[in-house]
Parts: C-alpha cells; structure tokens; sequence
C-alpha cells in the first residue's frame, strides 16, 4: 500500500514537468522551423536581388533553399500542418502565413499562423 501512495505521488508530480517539456520541445521544433524558412527567405531575396518569391513552394523547387516547409507544430491548438497561407495577416488555422502582397511594409515576411499564446504567454503570430 505505502508503495502504491509513493508512485502515485511520484506520477502526480512528475506527469506535469513531462508534459511541460514535450510542449516545450514542440514549440522549439516550430521556433527552429520558422528561423529556418526566414533564413532561405533571406538567401533568396539575396539571389533574386531584392524579389521575394511569390508563394514558398518556390523555395522548394530546387532544394536549393529548402528541401521541404516543416509544419508548424503548435500543441493544443492546431494540427501540424505545412500550409502556408498566402496573406498579410492570420486567419489562425494552423501552419504558416507569408506576406506575398507587393507594396505592403511587412512584404516577405513570413509568421506562425496561430492567434494563441506558447508556453511563455506570447503570441505565435508575434515570431
């Protein structure tokens, strides 16, 4: 019996930190993911003497600048998802968001597209 009171006090405090973690690892997985895409971004822009490309499927076409978009994993939230939603701003359905409207100030930028907050209180659509 006394056994039993010991794993589940150890469960009981140990369950939470784990989950706390794993949210932790997946929101640096979409982190990492999306520093990636501004990179490629950046490279092209710098090969294609300040254009943009049109869409980020672009960046794929040759594995020159990206093999593949990494879905954006946000936990609780959305589904991993790979999409990119052509616009100036979220529509908050998972995955990402690029910025492909000429003439506007945030042109070429690229955004988690998700209205929620991570683990540190802060908006995705703020990365």
């Amino acid at each position: 019996m006394v056994v039993v009171a010991i794993i589940a006090i150890l469960a009981a405090v140990i369950i939470p930190h784990f989950s706390d973690s794993l949210r932790l690892s997946t929101e640096g997985y979409t982190k990492g993911s999306l520093g990636t895409i501004r990179k490629a971004l950046s490279v092209y822009y710098g090969d294609m003497e300040g254009q943009y490309p049109d869409d980020l499927p672009t960046l794929t076409q040759s594995s020159r600048y990206l093999r593949r978009i990494a879905p954006a994993r946000l936990p609780g939230y959305h589904s991993d998802s790979s999409t990119v939603l052509n616009a100036a701003d979220s529509d908050d359905t998972g995955g990402w968001v690029y910025n492909n409207i000429p003439n506007t100030t945030a042109f070429g930028a690229i955004h988690v597209n998700c209205t929620h907050t991570d683990a540190k209180g802060s908006v995705w659509t703020n990365y």
